[in-house]
């Protein structure tokens, strides 16, 4: 059975050296075959050349992007590459520095024949950024289940067969959000438990401004049934403080209609033409092993 590793980066490769040396450390039933892609999202400096030992790992691929395009769409692209020009079974989206943590393919892997052909996510139980960033976490997942109805509590570490990136890659919410749009498309899922790895180098990319906006493009892939219950929110809200109307008892419904706002401009970003076209951004490919 094929696994390919997808691995979108910018500019960390010295985090994405020592995940892949982690990969091949790993004892993986040899009846799994382990490839690498990385997809360089326009890095503004080169990765240093290392004679490394991979044994376990078939092969690997660097797929530089012409121009930057963010880690979203650079997984999309992964996506759509792979399914389009590789051979595979099952495709593991990861990040490249360490907080998708390598052990976890093996985990992955091993419920492979149980899952009964489902997609494998990543379910977070625990996480090790700062008390400030996992409660502002906890209210990303509560609000997108209050205003979608869909309790996401998996990122783009997952297991995909087939099948699934068939209609992920055909779906234009995955150029906007990877998790949103396989919450769209698959609603049965297979959980593992994930925790939430530190990076090897350097302090985490995930701000709160990158969280806010992560939280926001998830909820966009459902902006129909966002509008319908944010409707219905603001008359039931108008209804409860009408005879005490303050601008202070308004503040709720500011910010929901600024949610409502940013939403609707970040649902802008699914562009099917755009996302079909993809495979043009990749500029050359370099095959490494």
């Amino acid at each position: 059975m094929k696994i390919k590793i997808l691995i979108p980066i910018y500019n960390d490769w010295q985090s994405v050296s020592k995940l892949i040396d982690k990969i091949n450390d790993l004892s993986i039933n040899p009846e799994f075959q382990i490839s690498i892609i990385i997809i360089n999202d326009a890095s503004n400096y080169d990765r240093q050349d290392d004679e490394k030992n991979l044994d376990n790992i078939d092969s690997i691929k660097i797929l530089n992007m012409k121009k930057n395009q963010g880690h979203s769409r650079c997984i999309a692209t992964g996506l759509k590459y792979i399914y389009e020009k590789d051979d595979f079974d099952y495709v593991i989206p990861m990040d490249g520095d360490g907080e998708d943590r390598p052990e976890e393919i093996k985990e992955f892997i091993d419920q492979i024949k149980d899952s009964n052909g489902k997609p494998i996510v990543g379910e977070r139980i625990k996480r090790s950024e700062n008390f400030f960033f996992k409660t502002c976490y906890q209210i990303h997942k509560l609000i997108t289940l209050t205003f979608t109805g869909k309790s996401i509590k998996y990122g783009n570490y997952t297991c995909l067969p087939k099948s699934t990136v068939e209609k992920m890659i055909n779906e234009k919410a995955t150029w906007n959000s990877f998790s949103g749009a396989l919450s769209k498309i698959e609603n049965d899922l297979f959980a593992v438990p994930s925790i939430r790895g530190s990076r090897y180098f350097g302090p985490s990319k995930m701000s709160f401004f990158n969280l806010l906006n992560h939280s926001l493009s998830i909820i966009s892939v459902f902006r129909k049934t966002v509008l319908i219950r944010s409707a219905l929110f603001i008359v039931f809200y108008i209804l409860l403080i009408k005879s005490n109307a303050t601008l202070i008892t308004s503040i709720p419904l500011i910010l929901l209609l600024v949610m409502v706002y940013l939403v609707s401009n970040l649902a802008l970003r699914e562009n099917m033409e755009e996302f079909n076209s993809s495979l043009k951004n990749i500029g050359d490919i370099n095959k490494i092993k």
